[in-house]
């Protein structure tokens, strides 16, 4: 399994009542567009949100979170937040909160043709 699946419920549940949300295998996990822009996602049993990167200093501060690096640099305004991070509801909510208020002024990524 690359993802956790109960964790992908929990952010499916919570995203449910949100619009425009597609579910994409990205990563080697479970990646939720919004707007056709990456917001969060789950990889192994780590949350990944994508957060306002004035915010990006001050949640790495929080519990379970950390950079998001998959080339050997850190990819500001993406972090990954671990399971005691995303435990109870509220905490979760919390982060996908945070990347949703992110994606209305987000940049979507070139598609390419």
């Amino acid at each position: 399994m690359a993802y956790d699946e109960h964790l992908a419920n929990r952010a499916r549940d919570f995203l449910s009542s949100k619009r425009n949300v597609k579910e994409k295998k990205m990563m080697d996990g479970l990646t939720f567009m919004v707007n056709d822009k990456m917001c969060v996602g789950i990889l192994n049993d780590d949350l990944m949100a994508r957060i306002d990167p004035k915010y990006y200093d001050s949640v790495l501060e929080k519990t379970s979170c950390c950079e998001m690096d998959f080339t050997g640099r850190p990819m500001k305004g993406f972090v990954f937040i671990g399971p005691e991070g995303t435990k109870s509801k509220k905490d979760l909510e919390y982060w996908i909160s945070l990347a949703l208020d992110f994606i209305k002024k987000a940049k979507s990524s070139k598609k390419k043709k």
